[in-house]
């Protein structure tokens, strides 16, 4: 996947730092933001795994760190819930204007909380998921409950949650208190998902259960039978982006892919926009494309690039070949190529017969048990290879127009 570290501010004007996972031979379809669990941040596991395999179907997904956590500014002390609402706000308002505005946000635990709360304030927000999140935000008090005293009368306290500690204060609860209903579903109008462990020990089933029935349709809930609160297990964290990724599917916008066909041996199309060109060679599909210097997204290998990959790809079969067929004890054949010329200049020029390829450079590596007139003679093998006598000879090319 294609990985952009990013940037953006808060509603105090704080930078908030993430991470936009992309798809790396496409634009993406739609974008999602990541609400990451309570005092988490955007480089655990699940918020990485999720991210990547939802980006590796198409999606944009921007994870990042709330306020006060992992690499943004501010003190996680001066931080409440209302705080990562508006964190969330920021990062859809930051995503429609650098990207696409977000149809789709899911929430981890808290984040789910948030994610529920920030989707009502977003109407381009078609979509929420929620994994192993609260009903209720009464629960998250239960990390810190036996500290409850020391918060009422010193203002804060410092509490240990999972493994690590965190100064809560009074206000913090205080605006759990005040936003007590911020997971009400009765005034959402979107298609909720609802993924949940029944043996998650942190946050119990019932929460999901309780949300559950207190969503409006299209509403729809999995299991994560097996799974623990922070999804600890690989596997686990891709399953649940497989399931949102497919569920969404039915809800958002995707565009159609073109069924593409031809009687020839390869076929390229290109659209109205850019140069990410639809491949077909044979019964393979792949994405030709252009550097980001020359306007392109670098979806895949330039015209020239596939060029030199034929050539080879050519050489290191037939060395092979060659060499078996003789019985020479050859483990490898490995081989580089390149040429002097770049296709953005020639491209300028392709009337003019002096913009035409005319060196490439090809560097052979032979790993295995050979005598010195066998190297010798695999280098002139190597000049027999198909590719290389039709690039070292005239090609001539038919061209007709075709009705569409």
């Amino acid at each position: 996947m294609q990985k952009i570290d990013v940037s953006f501010k808060n509603s105090e004007s704080q930078t908030l730092r993430g991470v936009l996972e992309l798809p790396t031979n496409r634009k993406p379809h739609n974008f999602a933001i990541f609400a990451h669990c309570f005092t988490c941040n955007k480089n655990f596991h699940a918020p990485t795994n999720i991210s990547r395999s939802m980006a590796s179907k198409g999606y944009g997904v921007l994870r990042f760190d709330f306020t006060g956590l992992g690499e943004s500014e501010g003190e996680f002390a001066e931080t409440n819930f209302s705080g990562n609402v508006e964190d969330l706000m920021a990062a859809s308002e930051f995503l429609g204007k650098e990207y696409k505005a977000p149809s789709l946000i899911i929430g981890h635990s808290l984040g789910g909380a948030a994610a529920l709360f920030a989707s009502k304030k977003t109407p381009s927000i078609k979509c929420i998921a929620t994994i192993n999140s609260p009903s209720s935000l009464s629960h998250v008090q239960k990390h810190f409950e036996s500290s409850m005293d020391e918060i009422e009368e010193e203002g804060f306290a410092t509490v240990n949650i999972g493994s690590r500690k965190f100064k809560i204060k009074e206000h913090f609860v205080e605006d759990l208190k005040a936003n007590e209903n911020a997971t009400a579903l009765k005034d959402i109008r979107k298609s909720i998902l609802i993924l949940h462990s029944p043996q998650d020990n942190i946050v119990s089933i019932d929460h999901a259960e309780e949300l559950y029935r207190a969503a409006r349709h299209p509403k729809s809930f999995i299991s994560l039978d097996g799974a623990d609160h922070l999804l600890s297990r690989e596997s686990d964290s891709y399953y649940v982006a497989n399931v949102i990724a497919a569920w969404a599917s039915r809800y958002i916008e995707e565009p159609e892919v073109q069924e593409l066909n031809t009687d020839h041996e390869v076929m390229a199309n290109l659209g109205a926009e850019g140069f990410s060109t639809q491949m077909i060679a044979g019964n393979h599909h792949f994405i030709a494309d252009e550097p980001k210097s020359v306007g392109g997204n670098d979806f895949g290998p330039n015209p020239y690039e596939l060029v030199s990959s034929g050539l080879a790809a050519c050489t290191s079969m037939t060395l092979q070949m060659y060499a078996r067929r003789k019985k020479w004890k050859i483990e490898n054949v490995e081989t580089h190529v390149s040429y002097s010329k770049k296709h953005s200049v020639d491209c300028e020029n392709c009337e003019k017969d002096s913009a035409k390829i005319d060196h490439f450079e090809r560097e052979i590596i032979l790993k295995g048990d050979l005598e010195e007139s066998q190297k010798e003679r695999l280098l002139e093998i190597a000049d027999k290879c198909p590719v290389h006598r039709t690039l070292s000879s005239k090609a001539e090319i038919s061209t007709q127009l075709k009705n569409a």
